[in-house]
């Protein structure tokens, strides 16, 4: 199917780089009436798969009580109400715990509904026991002028030791670095002007990882369209005569991402011609990883109706294979509507595939990593497509839910467009899918009775995060929702059940990005690859830390190719605690991480 998918598109001349990136034109995917499935969505995905349940929504007692807001209450049915916001985890005091960040959106003013204006977004301080407090002000975010806000990315950018948060949205981005012990008062500082980070375009996710080999991270930023208020055409719902609705994205032209080169953490540069990264596409996604084994960071980009971009990184150029390798569109070589990217080793091949959420009526999308740069769509015969086509997929993360020591995957859900095509809904059930074995390969089933009761109701999902925010071992979860409260999931799976587990922390030579790095565990029975990962999600940044569930309590190896560096070998760590792995140290060290909550939230299976 990839070789076919080769011929054609080197006959029509639509390969990436051979051809104009424009957007398709006319009613596409999303003008259209609803096809019919090839196998009928589950009426409750999950329904086969009972037991205890793996999360316990603790949102009401957590003190994180924020929402979202999108505007839609001025009735512009602007393309922009659409994307939806993210959250980011940092410990940004590094007292040793997971703090949330959350991006605020936007609104409409003015006699016309013309005036666009920024709701403020906000830091809560993970303060243990899944308790947060509101911090913005004490930090100096809330003299932030907040602009229409969609995405945050999270690095240290000037290798100072200190987390930084990088902010997207609608006309800018801002850089806001974290000066530790404050300044004035101040802990957080909008340095964007006095680094030279400008970007006018409308941006979505980004991500941060080192391309060029000097340990400074550089940055990828996904734009969107060219949606304007002068740019902002009505339309109407599919099949549903005088119905206002959103424009499909198809109505407007997809733009050139932009890629920042980090100049030793003084200034930063728009490289994104220089270093390849020279096409449009509707960028809703962005991960970096290293896809193919040579120690650098490549990057995987969702677009929306447009072809994904897969950028091998070669030294410190991007060349573009998406098309190529099997990854810009699904098993027909077809674009698709792609909103949320990861990346993980479900299959325990060693290799990172790849899993991008998709719109109604189309696969959610599965790109299984062969090696030697080539991938397989694998959506249906991984289980994949049992849920059928009406979900509208966004925020997604591969995440060992149970403990078994195998990759699941979580997606949550939320139309796009107020008055959805027959089939689907506007608000929609998040789907868990957990990663078993079936005649001797992975296959995903759906299991969202175990995933506990936020796994049942409906919402307008889009941020996802996945972060151990009590040190228990167990991947908790983040949730935004445009307009709607944020969730905090607590990871309830084998609670009071002996379980072996170790966390790792990576921290490069001279506190030098370690994005791109792979970290292989071995125990007496089996080997464990994970990957350090920048962006990824929807609008979101994940806990950076590794976490993986082993069999036993008994020491294992540790051994860690590091990105742009060496492999280097840690023997005998024992399970139960987060270790810090420091680049050229023979040692391993206990990491700073604050006790476990002694809570228990366990609700009624």
């Amino acid at each position: 199917m990839n070789r076919l998918v080769l011929v054609l598109g080197l006959l029509a001349g639509t390969l990436p780089g051979c051809g104009p990136k424009d957007p398709p034109t006319g009613e596409g995917p999303r003008g259209e009436g609803p096809r019919p499935s090839e196998k009928p969505p589950l009426s409750s995905p999950g329904e086969e798969l009972a037991g205890p349940v793996w999360f316990a929504d603790v949102t009401a007692r957590s003190g994180l009580s924020f929402t979202y807001r999108n505007g839609q209450e001025a009735g512009r049915f602007s393309i922009l109400e659409s994307l939806g916001g993210g959250v980011g985890l940092l410990d940004y005091d590094r007292d040793g715990l997971l703090d949330v960040f959350v991006t605020g959106g936007g609104g409409f003013g003015g006699p016309d509904a013309k005036q666009l204006f920024g709701y403020p977004c906000k830091l809560y301080r993970n303060r243990g026991h899944f308790r947060f407090e509101d911090v913005t002000a004490d930090v100096g975010l809330e003299r932030t002028n907040w602009w229409y806000t969609h995405g945050v990315a999270v690095t240290d950018f000037d290798r100072d030791g200190w987390p930084d948060l990088l902010v997207t949205g609608y006309g800018r981005v801002a850089l806001f670095h974290n000066r530790g012990n404050g300044s004035g008062g101040r802990l957080f500082v909008d340095v964007t002007a006095a680094v030279g980070l400008h970007d006018p375009q409308w941006s979505t996710s980004a991500a941060w990882a080192d391309l060029d080999g000097d340990g400074f991270p550089d940055l990828y930023v996904c734009h969107y369209c060219d949606w304007s208020n002068d740019n902002d055409p009505v339309c109407y719902a599919a099949g549903q005569k005088g119905v206002r609705d959103i424009c499909p994205p198809q109505r407007f032209r997809g733009l050139r991402h932009a890629v920042f080169r980090n100049e030793k953490g003084q200034t930063f540069r728009e490289v994104s011609a220089e270093v390849g990264a020279r096409f449009r596409g509707r960028g809703l996604g962005v991960i970096f990883v290293d896809l193919n084994e040579d120690g650098r960071p490549d990057a995987y980009v969702g677009n929306d109706l447009d072809y994904n971009f897969l950028y091998f990184n070669r030294g410190g150029t991007l060349e573009e294979k998406g098309l190529l390798v099997g990854v810009a569109g699904n098993e027909r070589g077809v674009p698709e509507g792609s909103m949320g990217v990861d990346a993980g080793d479900f299959d325990g091949s060693g290799r990172p595939s790849l899993f991008v959420t998709n719109f109604q009526n189309e696969w959610h999308g599965l790109y299984r990593n062969l090696g030697q740069e080539m991938f397989n769509y694998q959506s249906r015969t991984a289980g994949i497509g049992a849920i059928g086509q009406s979900f509208d997929g966004f925020g997604t993360a591969f995440v060992d839910v149970d403990g078994d020591g195998w990759e699941d995957l979580v997606v949550v859900n939320g139309h796009a467009m107020r008055n959805p095509v027959l089939g689907s809904s506007y608000e929609q059930r998040p789907v868990l899918f957990h990663n078993r074995n079936r005649d001797g390969r992975r296959y995903f089933v759906a299991a969202n009775q175990r995933g506990g009761p936020y796994f049942q109701k409906p919402a307008l999902g889009r941020g996802l995060v996945v972060g151990d925010l009590d040190n228990d071992g167990r991947p908790d979860l983040v949730v935004s929702h445009t307009n709607s409260p944020v969730a905090v999931l607590r990871n309830v799976a084998n609670e009071g059940d002996a379980r072996a587990w170790i966390g790792l922390q990576l921290v490069g030579r001279g506190k030098r990005d370690v994005v791109g790095s792979t970290v292989t565990v071995a125990t007496a029975d089996r080997k464990l690859t994970r990957f350090t990962k920048g962006g990824g999600s929807y609008l979101s940044a994940s806990d950076p830390r590794i976490l993986l569930s082993l069999a036993s309590e008994a020491p294992v190896k540790v051994t860690v190719r590091w990105a742009w560096g060496e492999t280097q070998v840690w023997d005998g760590l024992q399970p139960g605690s987060y270790w810090e792995l420091r680049e050229g140290d023979p040692v391993a060290r206990p990491a700073t991480v604050a006790r476990p909550a002694a809570v228990t939230d366990r609700p009624a299976s």
